[in-house]
């Protein structure tokens, strides 16, 4: 094979290889691209609080729902109970157990975490709606849920929940449960966020 045929199937070949790697690299793009509003629509879905409160009110702003400026439907009222379930020996519990709220209007409730155990716990909350349907249409601009905390023997930490209902929430709701379950993370007891854990054989 003479050197001009070697040259030419070394071209062809970087040529095959360069498309390749264009292709890989467009992919990668538009995988990327497209992960954004993916990651937003299933924590929306799971009710995960992970956007800023910025994310969060251009989020409601673009869905026509009222977050502190927008329109207020003042012909409804909605009731939104508070239920709060600890799933083992520490205090949990909101500030008020209900309130009363129009679609569209912001509000505000505080949550009251005690840890009244003689050791260092790791703890997070998990919500959940009733009915079901509502889900959809309560909107948390900040929370607490879905992050860990630790608190020290004794120590309180109070923590609020700010959130917008959906003025489209249909006319047949009246009444919202908001319940949070606060449990401890398994393993996590005894070590302080950020730092590391305790040797093997230490106390809790």
């Amino acid at each position: 094979m003479g050197l001009r045929s070697i040259a030419a199937a070394l071209r062809r070949d970087n040529d095959h290889l360069l498309l390749k790697l264009a292709v890989v690299v467009s992919l990668m793009f538009g995988f990327a691209y497209a992960m954004v509003p993916f990651y937003k629509a299933i924590c929306n879905a799971l009710g995960i609080n992970v956007l800023s409160l910025a994310e969060r009110q251009t989020a409601l702003a673009e869905k026509g729902v009222a977050n502190g400026n927008g329109q207020v439907d003042y012909s409804r009222e909605i009731t939104v109970e508070f239920d709060t379930n600890a799933r083992g020996p520490w205090d949990f519990k909101p500030a008020v157990r209900h309130m009363t709220v129009h679609p569209g209007e912001l509000a505000q409730v505080m949550y009251e975490f005690r840890n009244v155990q003689n050791r260092t716990m790791a703890a997070q909350a998990i919500p959940s709606y009733a009915p079901m349907q509502a889900s959809a249409h309560f909107n948390k601009l900040e929370c607490f849920c879905f992050n860990e905390y630790t608190l020290k023997p004794g120590e309180s930490k109070q923590w609020p929940v700010v959130f917008v209902i959906d003025p489209k929430l249909p006319k047949d709701v009246k009444t919202i449960t908001l319940s949070y379950t606060f449990f401890e993370v398994a393993g996590k007891g005894g070590v302080k966020l950020g730092q590391a854990p305790k040797a093997a054989g230490g106390s809790l």
